[in-house]
């Protein structure tokens, strides 16, 4: 009886101290990403070397940040959600109408906003998960749908000149000791918008989520194998469902983050923004075959996503298809890395 423990006891210490694909991916994500940056600030120095040029990324990519976060846990279940940008759009056009038109307030934007986002995580959890209907052609229709209602509710795009939205969105945190002389020899603070606190603290609770409890483990089950999890006694369709309306939520939350960044509403917005999820995604570590993704990894995978863009522009190729192709050429570095992964899995 001794013996069979100390073999188990040493068995688990074996499967403890094993490097995971998701460990591994997350490892080659990050290393990526701090060669690109340590690489610009050395070769390009182009406002690289600058503290607030980090904290222009994560402000400008905060909304991503959110809905990235959302996709990957999709993605980990083995499903996908490409609707994710029209309901960013959805929530910017109804929260803009709402403020200037109707005089509202923000708390009860806020509330709409979430509410946009719970009722396509709902919806379309409930089709894919309890229907079984293709979790693509689900969220394509999705996309649609969000788009056209977002010309419905008002079709030309205006800034939004609620005093207390305008207030808000005005609002810094500022970055002790991250600060800049300018030019002028004045010292300039390092700031973060309100909406890089709100990604930020659902990267670190989406991360705790997946590797502590029960729902996490219940994830990576799913996207595993199916049958195993359902023979683990896990609800399947539970699990499918409430990881497309975490989705719909975090896109909702996204959408908001994303309307106090630009401060107005339009047709046009977040456009491609579903396409920039995926590949933060896949950049991070996540599998499109689903079972194993890390949080962090998304959230390093939109810093490499951006900072590579930026790298583009500082290099003087500003024209739009060059981002295209740098984006793409690490798209397949990194499905190419997932593939030798899974082959050796196999």
């Amino acid at each position: 009886m001794k013996k069979e423990k100390k073999a188990a006891d040493g068995a688990l210490t074996a499967k403890k101290g094993k490097l995971t694909d998701t460990s591994l991916l997350l490892i080659i994500t990050v290393a990526v990403f701090f060669v690109m940056y340590i690489g610009a600030m050395v070769f390009l120095q182009k406002g690289f070397l600058k503290p607030q040029t980090f904290f222009n990324i994560l402000n400008a990519n905060a909304a991503l940040i959110i809905t990235a976060c959302g996709m990957s846990l999709v993605m980990i279940t083995g499903g996908i959600d490409i609707s994710v940008g029209g309901v960013v759009a959805l929530v910017s056009m109804c929260c803009a109408v709402y403020l200037d038109f109707m005089g509202g307030n923000v708390f009860v934007s806020i509330i709409i906003a979430l509410a946009i986002g719970l009722a396509f995580g709902a919806v379309q959890g409930f089709l894919v998960a309890y229907l079984d209907i293709q979790p693509f052609i689900v969220s394509l229709a999705g996309m649609f749908f969000a788009r056209g209602m977002t010309t419905i509710v008002h079709t030309a795009p205006f800034n939004v000149e609620n005093e207390a939205f305008v207030a808000l969105k005005g609002t810094r945190i500022t970055v002790p000791g991250m600060g800049t002389v300018n030019k002028l020899g004045k010292y300039v603070n390092a700031y973060v918008e309100i909406g890089v606190i709100v990604a930020l603290l659902i990267v670190v609770l989406l991360f705790c989520m997946l590797r502590w409890t029960r729902a996490g483990r219940n994830f990576y089950a799913v996207g595993g194998n199916r049958q195993s999890a359902l023979m683990l006694g896990i609800n399947v369709k539970k699990t499918r469902f409430f990881a497309h309306l975490l989705c719909g939520i975090l896109a909702g939350i996204g959408g908001y983050v994303y309307f106090l960044h630009v401060g107005s509403g339009s047709a046009s917005h977040a456009s491609g923004m579903e396409m920039n999820a995926i590949a933060s995604s896949i950049i991070g570590g996540t599998l499109l075959t689903g079972g194993v993704g890390n949080i962090f990894g998304t959230f390093v995978g939109v810093l490499s996503l951006s900072t590579i863009q930026n790298i583009v522009s500082s290099i003087g190729l500003d024209q739009a298809w060059w981002t295209g192709i740098t984006v793409a050429a690490m798209l397949c570095i990194f499905l190419v890395i997932q593939s030798v992964l899974l082959a050796r899995k196999k």
